[in-house]
């Protein structure tokens, strides 16, 4: 057999650059390769293996679907697309709304905006989303997402894009003195945005309400003045809740934890709607964005859309999350993740900052200067003693994530206690043996 490594072409890497074992197994909160070495994932891979890996109540409805059902296109219907349609409308409290299925992540917010436009009848009306952004890798969401990555291959404006500064209350763009101010001014400031291109030209903001790979947690302050300003200019706001939802954030989805105040008109999930077990994406919309769409045709469609077996294993993720409390879970252990890496940035000086911990999510960003704010590295870059943290963690059996000078923690919800406690000692042992200067 070819290598992976020379007959794949793999993403977010240099090819000649990639060298990873072979992954053979899994389970809850671990996986192990071909040699038989076990590790901790603490970040559910890309932030998406929510429920663990192989988890076996998702693994036996898949099988019982295949045994039904494999594949029907959206042309009949499937009894587990209408079924999934309803949960998720439930969940979310979108009652008179519909859903729309897509592969994943990415199309969802591109289709998102394309609702968006038709039913507020702005068919080239601007999007504005936020810098250090990232909604997908296509050349649409590319175009959206603030990603100085992929800034090159694409000009927002072709797209008909707009960036505002993020409310990175650690580095305030304002400029500001306070979480609070930095919240108020960073929403004030996508009104203003709106205003300037005239509300009659812009279709919607596209914003993540909370996780996201950008390492920017907003403040508390922040969504629901969004949401305000977005209302009031009769402007659609899209919750990009891809990495958020499904208790990533220690809510259904992240919105909710500000109520009725923090409600999006659409809404894209992905990763934990089926904990990845299968692709499957959606958007959600309300009964008015609805309402608009529903005597207009829709241009637009996916082979796999709706699938059966993904929408089998996300009907199965939905009953794993409420029957083993995983929602609660993920809100009190993440409390108790906040608490931990507070007290260790006490004794490690190169934390610079602790942010979230609203569920089983949390960033921790690193500097030079604890005074100055000065990172180890300049964004997106990352520093190599931040490569060999990675490196010599997997080593001792933990696999972390890291981004630009960012360490992110979200594990699976169903993490053991014990494991996730092992896993920061870990981290903190190997952050004060390395080099940062």
């Amino acid at each position: 057999m070819i290598p992976e490594r020379r007959s794949v072409l793999h993403s977010w890497c240099v090819q000649a650059d990639w060298d990873a074992p072979e992954i053979v197994g899994g389970e809850g909160a671990w996986f192990w390769d071909d040699h038989g070495r076990r590790y901790l994932d603490m970040s559910s891979l890309a932030e998406c293996m929510s429920l663990g890996h192989q988890h076996p109540a998702l693994v036996r409805a898949i099988q019982e679907q295949a045994g039904k059902l494999c594949f029907m296109t959206s042309d009949w219907g499937a009894e587990p697309r209408a079924r999934l349609a309803e949960r998720l409308l439930e969940k979310s409290g979108f009652e008179g709304g519909r859903v729309f299925f897509s592969l994943g992540g990415a199309d969802a917010n591109e289709h998102a905006v394309k609702f968006a436009r038709q039913a507020s009848g702005k068919p080239r009306g601007w999007i504005i989303a936020r810098d250090r952004s990232y909604h997908g890798a296509s050349y649409g969401t590319m175009a959206l997402s603030g990603d100085t990555r992929t800034r090159y291959y694409i000009d927002p404006q072709d797209m008909r894009a707009v960036h505002v500064p993020p409310p990175y209350s650690y580095r305030c763009p304002f400029g500001s003195a306070s979480e609070a101010e930095c919240g108020q001014r960073s929403a004030r400031h996508v009104g203003g945005v709106i205003d300037e291109h005239a509300a009659g030209n812009v279709a919607a903001v596209l914003m993540e309400p909370n996780a996201g790979t950008n390492g920017i947690v907003a403040p508390e302050n922040y969504w629901p003045l969004l949401r305000e300003e977005t209302r009031r200019r009769g402007i659609y706001l899209i919750a990009d809740e891809v990495m958020s939802g499904f208790g990533r954030c220690g809510e259904w989805f992240a919105w909710q934890r500000y109520g009725e105040a923090g409600r999006p008109d659409l809404m894209c999930l992905a990763k934990g709607l089926t904990a990845s077990h299968l692709p499957l994406g959606a958007v959600l919309m309300s009964r008015d964005v609805a309402a608009r769409l529903e005597n207009e045709m829709l241009y637009t469609g996916l082979t796999y859309c709706g699938h059966p077996l993904a929408c089998a294993a996300g009907l199965a993720a939905l009953k794993a999350y409420e029957d083993e409390g995983l929602i609660e879970r993920s809100r009190n252990l993440g409390a108790r993740l906040l608490t931990e890496l507070q007290t260790m940035q006490e004794r490690v000086e190169v934390i610079g900052d602790v942010r979230g911990g609203h569920g089983l999510f949390a960033v921790v960003e690193l500097v030079k200067n604890r005074a100055t704010r000065e990172p180890v590295s300049p964004w997106p870059r990352s520093h190599p003693s931040l490569t060999a943290f990675v490196d010599r963690a997997r080593e001792e059996g933990v696999s972390f994530a890291t981004r630009g000078n960012l360490i992110i923690m979200a594990p699976p919800l169903v993490i053991e206690e014990k494991d996730l406690l092992g896993a920061l000692a870990l981290m903190e042992r190997l952050l004060k043996e390395l080099e940062w200067s």
